[in-house]
Protein backbone atom coordinates (compact mmCIF):
# COMPACT_ATOMS: atom_id res chain seq x y z
CA UNK A 1 0.00 0.00 0.00
CA UNK A 2 1.40 3.47 -0.47
CA UNK A 3 0.04 7.03 0.57
CA UNK A 4 1.09 10.19 -1.25
CA UNK A 5 1.05 13.25 1.38
CA UNK A 6 0.14 16.62 -0.36
CA UNK A 7 0.90 19.53 0.95
CA UNK A 8 -0.27 22.98 -0.37
CA UNK A 9 1.67 25.82 0.33
CA UNK A 10 1.87 29.09 -0.47
CA UNK A 11 4.77 31.49 1.02
CA UNK A 12 4.86 29.03 3.86
CA UNK A 13 9.15 29.43 4.95
CA UNK A 14 8.15 30.08 8.23
CA UNK A 15 5.66 27.25 8.90
CA UNK A 16 7.00 24.48 6.42
CA UNK A 17 9.86 22.89 7.54
CA UNK A 18 8.16 22.24 10.98
CA UNK A 19 5.39 20.44 9.33
CA UNK A 20 7.72 18.30 6.67
CA UNK A 21 9.84 17.38 10.02
CA UNK A 22 6.87 16.25 11.74
CA UNK A 23 5.09 14.45 8.74
CA UNK A 24 8.31 12.79 8.18
CA UNK A 25 8.71 11.58 12.06
CA UNK A 26 4.90 10.89 12.22
CA UNK A 27 5.46 8.60 8.73
CA UNK A 28 8.75 6.77 9.57
CA UNK A 29 7.13 5.72 13.31
CA UNK A 30 3.58 4.93 12.35
CA UNK A 31 3.29 4.33 8.09
CA UNK A 32 6.59 2.22 7.29
CA UNK A 33 6.34 -0.13 10.35
CA UNK A 34 2.82 -1.50 9.60
CA UNK A 35 4.07 -1.98 5.70
CA UNK A 36 2.71 1.31 4.00
CA UNK A 37 4.79 3.42 1.85
CA UNK A 38 4.99 6.77 1.25
CA UNK A 39 5.67 9.78 -0.57
CA UNK A 40 5.89 13.47 0.23
CA UNK A 41 4.79 16.00 -2.34
CA UNK A 42 4.58 19.60 -2.03
CA UNK A 43 2.67 21.88 -4.20
CA UNK A 44 4.45 25.56 -4.48
CA UNK A 45 1.17 27.55 -5.00
CA UNK A 46 3.01 30.27 -6.81
CA UNK A 47 5.00 31.27 -3.85
CA UNK A 48 7.63 34.34 -4.18
CA UNK A 49 9.67 33.12 -0.80
CA UNK A 50 11.99 30.09 -0.17
CA UNK A 51 8.53 27.26 0.06
CA UNK A 52 9.75 25.04 -3.08
CA UNK A 53 13.65 25.55 -1.83
CA UNK A 54 12.97 24.54 0.99
CA UNK A 55 10.77 21.76 0.46
CA UNK A 56 13.01 20.37 -2.16
CA UNK A 57 15.64 20.21 0.69
CA UNK A 58 13.18 18.55 3.11
CA UNK A 59 13.41 15.73 0.43
CA UNK A 60 9.83 16.37 -0.85
CA UNK A 61 8.56 16.49 -4.85
CA UNK A 62 7.64 19.81 -5.17
CA UNK A 63 5.25 20.59 -8.48
CA UNK A 64 3.56 23.91 -9.20
CA UNK A 65 0.38 25.86 -9.19
CA UNK A 66 0.19 29.15 -10.84
CA UNK A 67 -3.56 30.39 -9.93
CA UNK A 68 -3.34 31.12 -5.72
CA UNK A 69 -6.07 28.81 -4.73
CA UNK A 70 -5.63 26.24 -2.20
CA UNK A 71 -8.29 23.73 -3.76
CA UNK A 72 -6.36 23.91 -6.82
CA UNK A 73 -2.73 23.90 -5.20
CA UNK A 74 -4.21 20.06 -3.84
CA UNK A 75 -5.82 19.28 -7.07
CA UNK A 76 -2.61 19.56 -8.64
CA UNK A 77 -0.45 17.99 -5.77
CA UNK A 78 -2.69 14.61 -6.32
CA UNK A 79 -2.58 14.70 -9.89
CA UNK A 80 1.36 13.72 -9.66
CA UNK A 81 0.38 11.01 -6.83
CA UNK A 82 1.11 7.43 -7.42
CA UNK A 83 -0.37 6.19 -4.01
CA UNK A 84 -3.36 4.02 -3.53
CA UNK A 85 -4.19 6.93 -0.87
CA UNK A 86 -3.70 10.37 -0.89
CA UNK A 87 -3.28 12.36 2.42
CA UNK A 88 -4.05 16.42 2.15
CA UNK A 89 -2.04 18.03 5.14
CA UNK A 90 -1.99 21.89 5.48
CA UNK A 91 1.07 23.76 5.83
CA UNK A 92 0.98 25.25 9.15
CA UNK A 93 -0.03 21.32 10.52
CA UNK A 94 1.59 19.07 12.86
CA UNK A 95 0.40 15.51 12.64
CA UNK A 96 1.91 12.95 15.18
CA UNK A 97 2.98 9.64 15.28
CA UNK A 98 -0.09 8.58 17.07
CA UNK A 99 -2.21 10.03 14.94
CA UNK A 100 -0.57 8.33 12.01
CA UNK A 101 -0.64 4.95 13.72
CA UNK A 102 -4.75 5.77 13.89
CA UNK A 103 -4.34 6.94 10.17
CA UNK A 104 -2.47 3.46 9.17
CA UNK A 105 -4.54 1.15 10.81
CA UNK A 106 -7.61 3.09 9.46
CA UNK A 107 -6.03 2.89 5.19
CA UNK A 108 -5.78 -1.13 6.02
CA UNK A 109 -10.03 -1.39 6.08
CA UNK A 110 -11.31 -2.28 3.51
CA UNK A 111 -14.25 -0.24 4.55
CA UNK A 112 -13.09 3.26 4.77
CA UNK A 113 -13.37 4.96 1.57
CA UNK A 114 -11.88 8.20 3.00
CA UNK A 115 -12.26 10.90 6.17
CA UNK A 116 -10.29 13.06 8.55
CA UNK A 117 -9.33 14.23 11.96
CA UNK A 118 -10.15 16.24 14.91
CA UNK A 119 -8.02 19.48 15.21
CA UNK A 120 -6.26 21.51 18.13
CA UNK A 121 -4.66 24.23 18.61
CA UNK A 122 -2.18 25.54 21.40
CA UNK A 123 -3.68 28.95 22.22
CA UNK A 124 -5.14 31.18 24.73
CA UNK A 125 -7.12 32.70 22.09
CA UNK A 126 -10.83 33.03 23.82
CA UNK A 127 -12.60 31.82 20.04
CA UNK A 128 -10.51 29.27 19.13
CA UNK A 129 -12.09 26.58 21.67
CA UNK A 130 -15.60 27.80 20.70
CA UNK A 131 -14.49 26.93 16.78
CA UNK A 132 -12.73 23.62 17.09
CA UNK A 133 -15.68 22.66 19.63
CA UNK A 134 -18.13 23.66 16.66
CA UNK A 135 -16.60 22.13 14.15
CA UNK A 136 -15.37 19.13 15.91
CA UNK A 137 -19.71 18.56 16.38
CA UNK A 138 -20.35 19.13 12.65
CA UNK A 139 -17.48 16.76 11.67
CA UNK A 140 -18.41 13.54 13.45
CA UNK A 141 -21.86 14.09 13.26
CA UNK A 142 -21.64 14.88 9.32
CA UNK A 143 -18.58 13.32 8.49
CA UNK A 144 -16.31 16.31 6.68
CA UNK A 145 -13.03 16.39 7.09
CA UNK A 146 -10.99 19.41 7.41
CA UNK A 147 -8.98 20.45 4.76
CA UNK A 148 -5.56 20.69 6.86
CA UNK A 149 -6.09 16.81 7.29
CA UNK A 150 -8.40 14.82 4.87
CA UNK A 151 -7.92 11.37 3.56
CA UNK A 152 -9.19 9.80 0.52
CA UNK A 153 -8.60 6.46 -1.45
CA UNK A 154 -6.82 7.77 -4.66
CA UNK A 155 -9.48 6.05 -6.99
CA UNK A 156 -12.73 8.02 -4.93
CA UNK A 157 -10.34 11.42 -4.79
CA UNK A 158 -10.21 10.86 -9.29
CA UNK A 159 -13.94 9.72 -9.44
CA UNK A 160 -15.16 12.72 -7.16
CA UNK A 161 -13.77 15.06 -9.71
CA UNK A 162 -11.28 16.78 -6.35
CA UNK A 163 -11.50 19.86 -5.17
CA UNK A 164 -14.05 22.39 -7.03
CA UNK A 165 -11.70 24.96 -8.24
CA UNK A 166 -14.30 27.59 -8.17
CA UNK A 167 -14.33 27.38 -4.52
CA UNK A 168 -12.21 30.06 -2.66
CA UNK A 169 -12.78 28.43 0.54
CA UNK A 170 -15.15 25.37 2.23
CA UNK A 171 -14.04 23.19 -0.71
CA UNK A 172 -13.03 20.26 1.68
CA UNK A 173 -17.02 20.56 2.51
CA UNK A 174 -18.05 20.39 -0.72
CA UNK A 175 -15.74 17.23 -1.50
CA UNK A 176 -16.84 15.27 1.17
CA UNK A 177 -20.71 15.83 0.30
CA UNK A 178 -19.41 14.15 -3.04
CA UNK A 179 -17.13 11.51 -1.63
CA UNK A 180 -20.14 10.57 0.92
CA UNK A 181 -22.27 9.63 -2.14
CA UNK A 182 -19.22 7.21 -3.48
CA UNK A 183 -18.70 5.54 -0.21
CA UNK A 184 -22.93 4.96 -0.18
CA UNK A 185 -22.53 3.93 -3.24
CA UNK A 186 -19.18 1.72 -2.41
CA UNK A 187 -21.16 0.24 0.80
CA UNK A 188 -17.74 1.80 2.04
CA UNK A 189 -18.03 5.13 4.82
CA UNK A 190 -16.19 8.36 5.82
CA UNK A 191 -14.31 8.32 9.29
CA UNK A 192 -13.76 11.04 11.86
CA UNK A 193 -10.35 9.98 13.70
CA UNK A 194 -10.95 11.10 17.25
CA UNK A 195 -8.28 9.97 19.92
CA UNK A 196 -4.84 12.11 18.62
CA UNK A 197 -6.63 15.27 17.38
CA UNK A 198 -3.80 17.39 15.00
CA UNK A 199 -1.77 20.51 16.06
CA UNK A 200 -2.76 23.27 13.26
CA UNK A 201 -1.58 26.97 13.90
CA UNK A 202 -4.29 29.52 14.77
CA UNK A 203 -2.47 32.31 13.20
CA UNK A 204 -5.46 33.39 10.86
CA UNK A 205 -7.48 33.44 14.97
CA UNK A 206 -4.67 35.71 15.99
CA UNK A 207 -4.15 38.09 12.83
CA UNK A 208 -8.28 38.73 12.16
CA UNK A 209 -10.81 39.63 14.98
CA UNK A 210 -13.67 37.67 16.02
CA UNK A 211 -15.80 40.36 14.67
CA UNK A 212 -14.07 39.74 10.66
CA UNK A 213 -14.49 36.27 11.37
CA UNK A 214 -18.10 36.41 12.46
CA UNK A 215 -19.09 38.84 9.81
CA UNK A 216 -16.95 36.21 6.84
CA UNK A 217 -19.80 33.63 8.10
CA UNK A 218 -22.73 35.75 8.18
CA UNK A 219 -22.16 37.09 4.83
CA UNK A 220 -21.64 33.08 3.55
CA UNK A 221 -25.25 32.13 5.12
CA UNK A 222 -27.28 35.30 3.94
CA UNK A 223 -25.67 35.14 0.34
CA UNK A 224 -26.28 31.05 0.25
CA UNK A 225 -22.76 30.58 -0.07
CA UNK A 226 -22.15 32.63 -3.31
CA UNK A 227 -19.37 34.83 -1.72
CA UNK A 228 -17.26 31.41 -1.24
CA UNK A 229 -16.97 31.79 -4.99
CA UNK A 230 -15.29 35.33 -5.13
CA UNK A 231 -11.51 35.79 -3.80
CA UNK A 232 -12.08 38.56 -2.54
CA UNK A 233 -14.80 38.02 -0.61
CA UNK A 234 -12.72 35.50 1.34
CA UNK A 235 -9.91 37.73 2.23
CA UNK A 236 -9.19 36.60 5.35
CA UNK A 237 -7.62 33.22 3.74
CA UNK A 238 -5.89 35.36 0.66
CA UNK A 239 -4.80 38.73 1.89
CA UNK A 240 -1.41 37.02 2.14
CA UNK A 241 -0.54 37.48 5.93
CA UNK A 242 1.56 34.91 7.42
Amino acid sequence: MQLSIVIPAWNEEKLLPSTLSAIRTAAELSLSPAGIGWELIVCDNNSTDRTAELARGAGARVVFEPLNQIGRARNTGAASAGGDWILFVDADSLPSPALFADLARTLQDDKVLGGGSLLRMETDHPGAQFILNFWGFISRRLKYAAGSFLFVRNAAFQESGGFDPALFAAEEIDLCKRLKKIARRQRRRMVILCGHPMETSARKLTMHSAAAHFAFMLRTALSGGRTLRRKEACAIWYDGQR
